[in-house]
């Protein structure tokens, strides 16, 4: 047993606390804002340019979805069509997509509702840190 108490030691032996839970790059820039890191946590595209639809073409296969019945699809879609919606800047649709979403689903709570002008330009600052500028569409 001498040789796997080696083993277990070397396992209960980790990295310090403040090594293992770096801050994100959203987190440092929202600081101590942490209702605004709530509200874009499960909203933002961290890189809205790698997705292969525009807000417009993901609302309206949303709205057709809505006709089949298939809420799952349907969610997904106005998510896409949120997270467009916050890397334009574009308020009333940020809010239209996920108030969507909060009806199909009432469990869901969106927090970028309750202050969506502030998560947005919080959206913005990141992007232009984070995303060269003369690559946004």
């Amino acid at each position: 047993m001498g040789i796997l108490d080696r083993f277990r030691k070397k396992k209960k032996g980790g990295k310090p606390a403040e090594e293992a839970k770096k801050p994100t790059e959203l987190e440092m820039l929202c600081g101590d804002d942490k209702e605004t890191y709530e509200a874009l946590f499960n909203t933002m595209l961290l890189d809205p340019r790698k997705i292969g639809t525009s807000m417009k073409e993901a609302a309206e296969k949303a709205k057709d979805l809505e006709k089949s019945g298939d809420l799952i699809r349907v969610r997904t879609q106005y998510q896409i069509a949120g997270g467009l919606a916050i890397y334009e800047g574009n308020v009333k649709k940020v809010v239209k997509f996920f108030s969507e979403i909060e009806k199909i689903s009432p469990d869901t709570k969106y927090p970028i509702l309750k202050n969506p002008e502030k998560a947005i330009a919080k959206a913005q600052e990141y992007y232009q840190k984070y995303l060269k500028p003369e690559e946004k569409k």
